[in-house]
């Protein structure tokens, strides 16, 4: 009977076909969950897990969509992502490609304004050592903004009514968009690198996102590493950017700004004057005190009398005149005196007479020394011929020669102290005053001996 068999797929054509019908049914959805094991590849596609209390899913998240991103996704973090639900062929398990990211709560650009900011404030760039002053007169004030903007207008406007004469150099940038973080940090630095004498970066409120721009990291390190005092004007007074925060002030408009920076021409004409009606005044004074003075010192006794006084001065200097000669001569005795003291110190203690006085003692000394070692070697000679002569009456080679002898058990050579350490048969060697004799123990009798000497005596 033949068999029916139904149509066999291969794992590729299965898993495509799989593929087919996720794509197809599910497309592109959002999801929520808590990202899992995150981790950015060399090419810099992101890899993670989204997961809740049952299930997990794999995602992957490339590198076009992540250079986007306004925040850094982390593990543990809960988000809301959008994509599309496909089928990964190679490992033949399914993952959701995300185009989308967002933090729940919290949204991702209030996310990212807050992280920077707690980096930039951990980094010092907010402290208040690195603020700069700003200058009184400004001649060449810098500005990074718009030059459509109403905000520019209101600048120009503010220094215009204030002072004049005052020049503006502006450097055109998009305040907001695609690309004007770039171009926001190349007119900072370029402005700074012209050298103008103030800095004004910034432009009219909006929302968050209109605003951002200006919380981009490389807005805010232009504006920290600028030389040039920088204000910040970004949107309106309950706006703040992280520019407000690395600049050296900040002004809650740009019109506040210009107004920071030139001040009042009119003002300024009035604070001249009154410094100058004070100047006048103070040296009013200063003459005036010069002049009492003056006419004081024209009645005093120095002018009416100055003869008196000169014929006083030469009576003192005379006196002094007497009195420095008597010291002289003082002195000189004295140091004459002392001169010969000097000498017969030396003279007493010449360097030929105490040669001659070491001498002299040198000489006692080694007399002295030579009586002594001949005391000292005889005591020692007659001390030395004693010990010798009774180390010779300790010889055992002496008491070998008055008829002793050392018994010597073969082949252990072993020196025998008692009967008991040999047997009938051992071989022993015998050490006479004069030669050696080899022997064979016949017979052992334990009662003689040195220890019963005595004994045997009595018997």
């Amino acid at each position: 009977m033949q068999q029916k068999h139904s149509q066999i797929f291969t794992i590729a054509q299965l898993t495509k076909r799989i593929k087919n019908l996720l794509e197809g049914e599910v497309g592109v959805i959002w999801v929520s969950g808590e990202i899992s094991n995150f981790r950015k590849a060399a090419s810099g596609h992101a890899y993670f897990t989204l997961k809740d209390a049952e299930s997990q899913l794999d995602a992957v998240m490339f590198k076009g969509r992540m250079s986007r991103m306004k925040f850094e996704p982390e593990s543990g973090m809960e988000v809301l992502a959008r994509g599309a639900v496909t089928v990964y062929a190679r490992r033949g398990n399914y993952q959701l490609v995300v185009e989308e990211l967002q933090p729940k709560g919290l949204g991702a650009l209030q996310l990212a304004y807050e992280k920077l900011k707690k980096k930039l404030e951990l980094e010092g760039l907010f402290e208040a050592k690195h603020k700069k002053k700003l200058p009184l007169l400004p001649r060449r004030i810098g500005v990074v903004t718009s030059p459509t903007g109403a905000a520019f207008q209101d600048i120009l406007n503010v220094i215009k009514r204030r002072f004049a004469n005052v020049h503006i150099l502006l450097y055109p940038a998009r305040v907001q968009g695609e690309g004007a973080a770039v171009e926001i940090a190349a007119g900072v630095r370029t402005l700074d690198a012209w050298g103008v004498d103030v800095m004004i970066v910034g432009r009219g409120g909006g929302s968050l996102e209109d605003l951002w721009s200006f919380n981009e990291e490389d807005v805010a390190r232009a504006v920290f590493a600028a030389k040039t005092p920088v204000i910040s004007a970004v949107g309106h007074e309950i706006d703040f950017a992280l520019t407000d925060f690395v600049a050296d002030m900040r002004a809650p408009t740009p019109s506040a700004a210009a107004e920071l920076v030139v001040r009042e021409q009119q003002a300024l004409t009035d604070h001249v004057l009154l410094k100058r009606r004070s100047l006048e005044r103070a040296m009013r004074r200063i003459v005036e005190q010069a002049q009492n003075r003056f006419d004081r010192s024209q009645s005093s006794y120095i002018f009416l009398r100055a003869d008196e006084l000169l014929r006083q001065q030469r009576q003192i200097l005379d006196e002094c005149r007497t009195r420095l000669e008597e010291s002289a001569a003082t002195m000189v005795q004295m140091r004459r005196q002392r001169m010969e003291k000097s000498q017969r110190a030396l003279t007493f203690l010449s360097p030929q007479l105490r040669l001659q006085q070491q001498v002299t003692r040198l000489e006692t000394l080694s007399t002295r020394l030579r009586r002594s070692g001949v005391v000292v070697t005889e005591r020692k000679r007659n001390r030395f011929s004693a010990l010798a002569g009774k180390l010779n009456s300790l010889s055992p080679v002496l008491v070998l020669a008055r008829g002793y002898a050392l018994a010597w058990k073969q082949p252990e050579h072993q020196l025998m102290h008692d009967a008991s350490q040999l047997e009938p048969g051992d071989q022993i060697s015998l050490w006479l005053g004069s030669g050696t004799v080899q022997a064979e123990v016949k017979h052992i009798d334990p009662t003689g001996g040195i220890t019963n000497y005595d004994s045997r005596k009595k018997i």
